[in-house]
């Protein structure tokens, strides 16, 4: 037994109006086109769907079981549709996100205000964890994006890789905040605050002391960059970060001066590689990727 949606409107119509000329009405064709699905319903269905009687038609005690049926079919369509115009506009969904963990204190919360103040029918859940969880997740599909570094790539996910100008950070009244930039033979005698000696960061970082002929007086090795602007602000010693990172504590006290030579840290967005993702999900990528466009430099 084979319904079409048309008949189950024009019986739900009629069944609402008790007229065959209202409901034609209501759904914007003939009277006789919907004399016709109706007729069509009734012979798939088997039994006579209304009588007549003085205020118009009237389902009949069979129908009126299908009626109840028929609106829980209708409206479920109704929601369908509301779903897909939500989808289409890009007003409703649930974005997973995981990502570093200085990302999920300072730049990306400012980015979700912006991005969820426009889309109230959004929501998100963000975790943060270091750079191999966040592989394992999105490999796993837990999650639909991952902000990470020292990705080398894989098979089973989707990349696109941004490169983040550095900068040289002081303490506050520090004397080579005089300078208008700062190069590793002004950071000799200075004790640094700097990442993980086996990050890409810590490389270009020592491949640029090395090239200067100096070397990193190292004092503290850290994972994040957030660290290292937070013991910097404390007088600790000088580091070089991340400049999203650095601008982020420009207001608590310390000095920020481009370092040279401009060396990059590398982002990572990766992606499940198993299908598309929702336009939610790539509306939010985007709107991450304008919002670093101050910080980023070409491809090296």
């Amino acid at each position: 037994m084979k319904f079409k949606l048309r008949q189950l409107e024009a019986f739900h119509a009629v069944a609402e109006t008790g007229s065959m000329t209202k409901a034609a009405s209501r759904l914007g064709v003939s009277q006789p086109a919907v004399s016709r699905l109706l007729a069509d319903f009734s012979a798939s269905v088997g039994f006579e769907l209304f009588t007549r009687s003085r205020g118009g038609l009237e389902p009949t005690s069979d129908s009126r079981y299908l009626l109840a049926e028929v609106r829980r079919i209708l409206d479920s369509l109704d929601h369908l549709d509301d779903l897909r115009r939500d989808l289409t506009e890009r007003t409703r969904g649930h974005i997973r996100i995981a990502c570093l963990p200085g990302f999920a204190t300072n730049h990306l919360p400012g980015v979700l205000v912006r991005f969820l103040n426009e889309r109230p029918g959004v929501t998100v859940s963000l975790e943060p964890d270091r750079p191999e969880r966040i592989l394992e997740w999105i490999i796993g599909e837990q999650y639909d994006c991952g902000i990470t570094d020292g990705f080398l790539g894989h098979p089973a996910t989707h990349s696109q890789d941004l490169y983040i100008k550095s900068a040289c950070i002081l303490p506050t009244g520090h004397p080579l905040g005089e300078k208008d930039e700062i190069s590793p033979n002004d950071l000799a005698t200075e004790r640094m605050i700097h990442t993980r000696r086996d990050s890409q960061f810590f490389q270009h970082l020592s491949r640029a002391f090395t090239e200067c002929g100096e070397e990193i007086n190292s004092l503290v090795e850290v994972r994040q960059f957030t660290t290292a602007c937070t013991m910097v602000r404390e007088g600790l010693g000088a580091a070089v970060v991340s400049a999203i990172d650095a601008e982020a504590y420009r207001s608590s006290g310390i000095v920020i001066r481009p370092f040279q030579p401009n060396i990059f840290h590398r982002l990572s967005i990766l992606q499940p590689a198993s299908g598309p993702s929702s336009p939610v999900v790539l509306d939010f990528i985007d709107d991450f990727v304008e919002s670093l466009q101050p910080f980023l430099v070409a491809k090296p």
